[in-house]
Order: C-alpha cells, then structure tokens, then sequence
C-alpha cells in the first residue's frame, strides 16, 4: 500500500533551522520520494518503508532538539503526482 506523508517539524528553541535541515537531508537520503515547500515536507512511498524511515527520524530529531513538535498528515494513497486543475 502506498502513502502520502505531509509532516513538519517545529523545534520550539531559538538554533531551530540547522534541526530542519538536517531532518529534511536525512529524509531525502532515504531513497523515498521526498518533496519540500515552505511550509511542510512530503513523503511519498510503500508503507512499511515510509513508516520505518519516519520512525527513525523522527526520533532522532527529537534527540537532537530541547522541545519540539511534529505535524503530520497520512493519506492512503500516493498524491506525488497531483497537479491542481483550476
């Protein structure tokens, strides 16, 4: 079964972009498909694969920060494709 993730990480101190980095590289280095905006990241694959690799991170962001938060959205099916039609 194949899932959209959309997630952002918020660590709530003042160092917060270095975190957001590095959390997006390691996303990307995943082999998943992984795209970014401004707002938010998108993670795009199989489920067990996506849910192991966020897993992993997400964990290892919250080690790396003093606070934080996760928003995340999962939809089943994958949108990396999707293009607004109007």
């Amino acid at each position: 079964m194949r899932i959209s993730v959309e997630l952002t990480l918020s660590p709530l101190q003042d160092d917060y972009e270095p975190k957001i980095i590095d959390f997006i590289k390691k996303l990307r280095s995943s082999g998943l498909t992984v795209k970014e905006n401004a707002l938010s990241t998108q993670v795009y694959g199989e489920y067990d694969k996506v849910m192991e690799v966020l897993n992993t991170e997400i964990k290892d962001a919250f080690e790396a920060i003093d606070t934080g938060l996760i928003h995340l959205k999962i939809v089943k099916s994958d949108r990396s494709n999707y293009a607004a039609d109007f």
